[in-house]
């Protein structure tokens, strides 16, 4: 059987590029909701639908698990998605966490870098309001960062003028590190880690989600014991991705 992958767009890709080093041997169906991109834009009750309808037809093609590789869909859907679901349904959760730990003992500030839904959700703000116990953590919105990302521009001189606007020098110097909190965002760590001082730490939640999927399928022995490596086989909005050009795209995010 396989294991479902489901984001707005290709941001899930460096999600799944993390499972196919942990868990190479397994078999995925990745669904690029990309009709209907971007999800941070949109309401809870609209991104909830969509997550359904995902949902439904990956469970049409027979997944063991679900990888809710998107922090907006995981916020708007993931606790409805397992009263309906019996299979392991791991989400996404910004490395808050990590990040406030680490900052506290070097006296610095966290800045989470997300789409606009996921930093208006409960989820997310119960999520702060937990492991924020210094107010430490602010936020921003990332918008375009998700549509260059969609486009295939992870470089050049707009998506760098983009976040030097966001991120001025003079007011990130208080940071000790940015958290990561759209899936999309790894995608753009190296032109980050190039304008960024490099006493700042660029973080992530994927490794760690990985480990949680990894952990919960031994747990229900659900892992492929094959010696075998796996496959991926991709969707975009229900649509089997057949145009060779488009797969070569997403193999070379999962490469990078």
């Amino acid at each position: 059987m396989n294991i479902g992958f489901f984001d707005s767009g290709i941001g899930g890709l460096s999600v799944l590029r993390e499972a196919l080093a942990v868990l190479p041997n397994e078999n995925y169906l990745y669904y690029a909701d990309q009709d209907n991109t971007p999800y941070g834009t949109k309401t809870r009750n609209e991104v909830k639908k969509l997550a359904f309808k995902a949902v439904e037809f990956l469970t049409s093609r027979r997944i063991k698990a679900l990888v809710i590789a998107c922090n907006a869909a995981t916020s708007a859907s993931v606790e409805d998605l397992r009263k309906k679901y019996d299979f392991p349904i791991i989400g996404m959760e910004p490395a808050v966490k990590p990040a406030v730990t680490k900052s506290l003992n070097g006296g610095k500030r966290v800045l989470v870098l997300s789409t606009a839904l996921t930093l208006r959700e409960v989820k997310f703000q119960d999520l702060v309001a937990r492991v924020d116990t210094g107010h430490i953590v602010d936020m921003i919105a990332a918008p375009k960062l998700v549509e260059f990302a969609e486009r295939f521009v992870f470089e050049g001189a707009v998506v760098e003028a983009y976040l030097r606007e966001l991120l001025p020098l003079e007011r990130i110097t208080c940071y000790g590190t940015i958290v990561l909190g759209c899936t999309h965002f790894p995608f753009f760590r190296k032109v980050l880690s190039r304008i960024l001082p490099d006493d700042i730490d660029i973080i992530d939640g994927n490794r760690g989600t990985i480990n949680h999927l990894h952990d919960v399928l031994k747990s229900e022995n659900l892992l492929n014991t094959s010696s075998e490596k796996g496959h991926v086989l991709f969707f975009r909005s229900g649509v089997p991705v057949e145009d060779p050009a488009v797969i070569e795209k997403y193999n070379k995010l999962l490469k990078s």
